[in-house]
């Protein structure tokens, strides 16, 4: 029998980015625009990805690694365009629930771009996933982000 735990945590990653809050806010926006950045580190996408960019709508991503496929399945409870996102948010290996999180994106004009600033709060569950670990990959995630953004402002 697995060992049932509930680990709590939380963190903020910073950025700023070479292109104007509306322009990041857009990334989030569209399935098109999100897939260029959000998923596989590699760019690839071996699932799923859906997405309904309102307030109530969901957004639904699954891929596979080895023999686990992976789920993140979003509700989007707050949209203020071009300044704030808000999400709340399941993760899953296989049908094992791994967390549960809330997540906010806030952006704000810097200069000749953007600065975000992502929170998140969380519940890991039953060991599957720690703090550490999303902290990392949404790292990972913004660190996309910023690299299609900056190719974007290169190619104008």
């Amino acid at each position: 029998m697995t060992t049932r735990s509930a680990t709590h945590g939380s963190f903020t990653i910073e950025r700023t980015y070479p292109a104007a809050p509306s322009r990041v806010f857009a990334a989030f926006t569209s399935l098109d625009a999100k897939s260029r950045w959000f998923g596989e580190p590699d760019g690839t996408s071996t699932g799923d990805h859906e997405l309904d960019f309102r307030v109530g709508g969901r957004e639904r991503l699954t891929s596979k690694h080895e023999n686990t496929t992976y789920t993140y399945d979003a509700v989007y409870y707050d949209i203020v365009p071009d300044a704030r996102i808000v999400t709340a948010y399941e993760m899953y290996a296989d049908d094992a629930r791994m967390s549960v999180s809330v997540a906010t994106v806030q952006l704000t004009a810097a200069g000749g771009g953007t600065h975000l600033v992502l929170t998140e709060q969380g519940v890991f569950l039953d060991g599957i996933d720690k703090n550490e670990w999303r902290e990392h990959g949404t790292t990972e995630l913004l660190d996309k982000l910023g690299e299609v953004l900056r190719a974007e402002a290169e190619a104008n």
